[in-house]
């Protein structure tokens, strides 16, 4: 029997995209706010600040080890959110399908995205549909947008940063990339790399209850933790130094990384964050870190100084001090 695909009229508004909705979106997502599939979702008055962020997601492949691209949808902006120090409440998603994606990939990309957001505790509202032709898109795009409530006294951000502050890593870096390369290009190794998407805000929450934080950033596509703190470098105008053999890595990626050539220091992340904390904090924050499961890999990377203002530093393993400088080629491609 053949499988059924996502036909052009899927996308046209008739009676096929009805049924695509209330078949496959409605039973994935419902909650009272999505239900009247209205043009938008008319939210409660909240109280607070509001921060707001919206991403892509154009992985390939749409399924890795770890997640695939409606858990990385969902996850993604879910962290750019708790970024701001916010505590994500809605997300609304919008779906680029391309004509011909099996029927049953998208249902099992929706119920990824929402067990994701479930396990997030926020609430998909508002979205969007549309078909392309074939080899207009591949297999499937998404965009998601995110909205969450900053708590009151909370000031975060590059401007906040001091000469002096710990610079914490949440956990091992460079799984997500390496897991996707590896998987796109048709590598094994012994030990297989998964994913390390997942949900950060509840972590986000329990360092700031620990401690002082500055300022936060989750090191994903884009340059992974060296291009974050090159970035940050160059907009909080001081310098950084970070020790080599302070950098939670797995032995795997590692490896990986010798075998292609690659700086891990610039392999995406999906399940770990950057920190900025005083320095007296950064054991307290470490602390309360490891007592979650997804920061048990936590680590002090570095430091802020004023010595080398714009510039990012590392402390090699060898005794030596080398410059950290965004790579002149393409990052890995289509990793998130």
């Amino acid at each position: 029997m053949s499988k059924k695909l996502i036909l052009l009229e899927h996308g046209s508004g008739g009676r096929a995209s009805r049924s695509l909705i209330e078949e496959l979106v409605l039973p994935a997502f419902s909650n009272p706010y999505l239900l009247p599939l209205g043009d938008g979702a008319i939210l409660d008055p909240m109280s607070g600040r509001i921060a707001i962020s919206t991403d892509s997601f154009v992985v390939d492949p749409i399924f890795f080890p770890g997640g695939d691209i409606g858990s990385l949808a969902v996850n993604g902006t879910v962290n750019d959110v708790a970024m701001c120090g916010a505590t994500p409440t809605f997300l609304s998603a919008g779906l680029i399908l391309e004509e011909g994606l099996p029927v049953d990939d998208l249902k099992k990309i929706l119920s990824s995205m929402n067990k994701a957001a479930k396990r997030a505790g926020v609430l998909i509202v508002s979205g969007d549909t549309k078909v392309v032709p074939k080899g207009k898109a591949d297999k499937i795009f998404i965009n998601t947008t995110g909205i969450g409530i900053v708590p009151s006294g909370v000031d975060m951000g590059h401007h906040a940063i001091c000469q002096g502050d710990a610079i914490l890593l949440s956990g091992f870096m460079g799984d997500h990339g390496l897991a996707v390369m590896m998987l796109r290009e048709g590598f094994e190794i012994a030990s297989p790399l998964k994913s390390d998407t997942a949900p950060l805000h509840k972590l986000v929450q329990d360092c700031m209850a620990a401690c002082r934080v500055h300022s936060l950033r989750d090191p994903t596509r884009g340059g992974g933790v060296g291009g974050a703190l090159w970035e940050i470098a160059r907009a909080c105008g001081l310098g950084m130094v970070i020790q080599e053999t302070s950098l939670p890595i797995r032995p795997q990626v590692e490896s990986a990384c010798d075998l292609f050539g690659l700086d891990p220091l610039f392999v995406a992340n999906e399940g770990c964050f950057l920190a900025f904390v005083a320095k007296e904090d950064a054991k307290a924050a470490i602390r309360a870190l490891k007592r979650n499961p997804l920061g048990r890999n936590a680590a002090i990377i570095g430091r802020v100084t004023q010595g080398n203002p714009g510039q990012v530093l590392m402390e090699t393993r060898a005794g030596g001090t080398r410059v950290v400088t965004l790579p002149a080629g393409e990052f890995l491609p289509r990793i998130c």
